[in-house]
């Protein structure tokens, strides 16, 4: 184990593993993040938001002292902002009201790949994904039928660029098929208290309908935080961009993130853009500033504007850090 020498007083010498030495500083900073909130409160004048509605499942909902009622600017008329940590409730705005979330969707369908395991199964593109994606018009990552990846590698191509093409791979090799994989993450979320999601699809496309797949703010930003606690998840959604080297069976591939708060919003670790006509643009998102994690989502910020959807994320995150945390520069 990699450690690192601590000198007390004297001669005596001992070894700290170096993880200990990490979860120390990882504390502190929380405890930062506490006290810079903490002191917002005392010198700012504090108003208390509305009442806001309790998500399913047993997540606590204390609220959170904050410097103004609600955040401005939010265009979004369905949106949920909770701490990353206790998943209690900062703002909301129709929290438990069912709509399309779009390729948000694809959250789910990482979740239950990663709940089954076996990441470095080969899987072989389907021909299908060329019908599939013409019909909806979905959005790809490049794959061609009869090209082999590991289900790692598709959840890359599932996750940055937002491949339907990856999503339904994933689908057919894990389900196994379309159908029994749709019952697997409407199970899943049934299993988490998502009890006003439902799938019809592993991308989120309009089938058979553009809002046959739908959720609600406060479901999703459950379902964020269980995917979020999935080290391997976390990892793909903070890439901005990845590399796949053509292989024996293989093209060359580079996706990049569709996610614009990685690239424009210090602090952003994840996670996923989402947008169809009956969705609009949507934005399920995480930032950390000193140690504090705070988690949202946006739905239908405009129809067709991704940059309405990152500009109500803004609003929410500035609000939610406050003058203080929202000022601390990331390295």
């Amino acid at each position: 184990m990699l450690a690192e020498r601590e000198y007390a007083t004297g001669s005596h010498v001992r070894e700290i593993p170096l993880t200990g030495r990490i979860e120390r500083q990882n504390m502190a900073m929380r405890s930062f993040a506490r006290v810079m909130l903490a002191a917002a409160s005392g010198l700012l004048l504090v108003t208390p938001g509305p009442a806001v509605a309790a998500p399913a499942g047993n997540v606590s909902h204390t609220r959170v002292p904050t410097l103004s009622a609600e955040p401005d600017g939010v265009r979004a008329p369905f949106a949920e902002l909770a701490d990353g940590n206790t998943g209690a409730v900062r703002w909301s705005r129709q929290p438990n009201t069912r709509a399309p979330m779009g390729s948000i969707t694809k959250v789910m369908t990482a979740l239950v790949v990663l709940e089954a395991g076996d990441l470095d199964r080969a899987v072989t593109v389907p021909r299908a994904i060329i019908a599939y994606d013409r019909k909806y018009d979905g959005s790809t990552a490049g794959l061609v039928p009869g090209e082999v990846l590991t289900a790692r590698q598709l959840l890359y191509a599932m996750m940055l660029p937002s491949g339907c093409d990856a999503a339904y791979a994933l689908a057919e090799s894990y389900g196994p098929g379309q159908a029994a994989f749709i019952a697997e993450m409407n199970a899943t979320a049934a299993r988490l208290g998502l009890a006003n999601t439902h799938f019809t699809d592993p991308s989120g496309l309009p089938a058979p309908t553009g809002y046959s797949t739908y959720s609600t703010p406060a479901d999703l930003v459950k379902l964020g935080l269980r995917a979020m606690s999935q080290p391997v998840f976390r990892d793909i959604v903070k890439t901005q961009t990845y590399h796949q080297p053509a292989g024996p069976a293989n093209r060359d591939h580079v996706w990049r993130t569709t996610n614009p708060l990685l690239r424009d919003y210090p602090g952003t670790v994840g996670i996923k853009t989402g947008s169809t006509d009956a969705a609009g643009t949507c934005l399920l998102f995480e930032t950390v500033r000193a140690g504090q994690p705070l988690i949202g989502v946006v739905l239908h910020s405009s129809p067709t504007s991704d940059a309405a959807a990152e500009a109500d994320a803004r609003h929410m995150l500035d609000w939610g850090f406050g003058p203080i945390l929202s000022l601390i520069p990331i390295p």
